[in-house]
């Protein structure tokens, strides 16, 4: 099996992203990463954290190496100006927008077999001037397809039929094309990218109790129950409309292989609560396989190396077996 490689951007320079860069440089990978960014960024933050790196800077076109711990393959991307770690300048937004995009464009031109960002400021890239709503949609925009996020435990999957929206603009976005359209997708991904055979999804309501018979809600009437039994009729195995508050116990997840939720804070507090610093974002319906660590920039932390790279080792572990499935 030839040698994955994974292109990786560490994110965010003011946050924790390059000390995660940093710290999983040290460890053994059976892959080689391959870090879209300023070379001169790691290098000050490696002093900052007292850790020893070696910068191979590398081209896309160059032969593949295995990770060497204590070393990081760079593809050079110049930030442009000294930065401090914990103090976000919003001069870095065109220089994050940058990075993101060659990474993408890496994995779609096949010089890399997958991609893992670290976390990124929304606030401060759109107050530079940049329409951004997250990494999800803007490596859409640049690759195509209609991306689901999916994150994922070693026991639990919970996928999204909206993402970063205001929760008074979910309800208008829940419609029967975009429903059916997400479950095609995790049903598609699932059996193709994680090799299970015709998965059982459970699917919950929006409203409370799943809207109780239109008392509470009409969504599930109008929209989510017609899209179920649609793709019953064809072969999917979808429980559902479910109540999002029991939904979650081990009665329903013991024989799931994964959970639509409706939006994002319906379904992701659960999976964190389960598994916070350890669980892998997973964007499905695109031409990549794209994965990211599950937790934000952490300003108040970045320098400190009062941190764990428990999520970024998950998800570049999650790229690498995706992209050898």
């Amino acid at each position: 099996m030839s040698l994955a490689r994974i292109a990786f951007t560490p994110g965010e320079p003011a946050g924790i992203g390059p000390d995660l860069a940093v710290l999983i440089a040290q460890q053994p990978l059976n892959c080689e990463l391959i870090a879209f960014t300023d070379p001169d960024l790691l290098r000050d933050r490696a002093a900052l954290l007292g850790r020893p790196l070696s910068i191979r800077k590398t081209t896309l076109e160059s032969a593949a190496q295995k990770h060497q711990p204590g070393e990081i393959a760079v593809i050079p991307t110049t930030l442009g100006f000294k930065s401090s770690a914990g103090e976000i300048n919003k001069n870095a937004a065109a220089y994050l927008l940058e990075t993101i995009k060659a990474a993408t464009q890496a994995c779609l031109k096949g010089y890399c077999s997958a991609y893992v960002t670290g976390p990124v400021n929304k606030a401060s890239i759109n107050q530079a001037g940049f329409s951004f709503s997250g990494h999800t949609e803007y490596i859409a925009e640049l690759s195509g397809g209609h991306p689901v996020m999916m994150l994922a435990t070693e026991t639990l999957r919970v996928a999204l039929a909206t993402t970063h929206l205001p929760l008074s603009k979910v309800s208008a976005a829940i419609t029967q094309e975009t429903v059916e359209k997400v479950i095609r997708i995790l049903n598609h991904d699932l059996a193709e990218r994680f090799n299970i055979k015709n998965p059982h999804l459970l699917v919950s309501g929006l409203n409370p109790h799943a809207g109780e018979d239109g008392h509470l809600g009409h969504e599930e009437i109008e929209v989510i129950i017609p899209v179920i039994q649609k793709l019953q009729k064809e072969g999917f195995n979808i429980t559902g409309p479910l109540p999002a508050d029991t939904l979650f116990t081990p009665q329903h997840l013991e024989h799931a292989d994964a959970v639509l939720a409706m939006y994002h804070d319906q379904g992701l507090p659960v999976l964190k609560y389960s598994g916070f610093g350890k669980a892998v974002n997973i964007t499905l319906g695109l031409p990549l396989i794209r994965t990211s660590v599950d937790h934000g920039t952490a300003i108040d932390l970045a320098g400190t190396g009062n941190i764990s790279c428990g999520s970024l080792e998950a998800a570049i572990q999650q790229a690498i077996k995706l992209s050898q499935n």
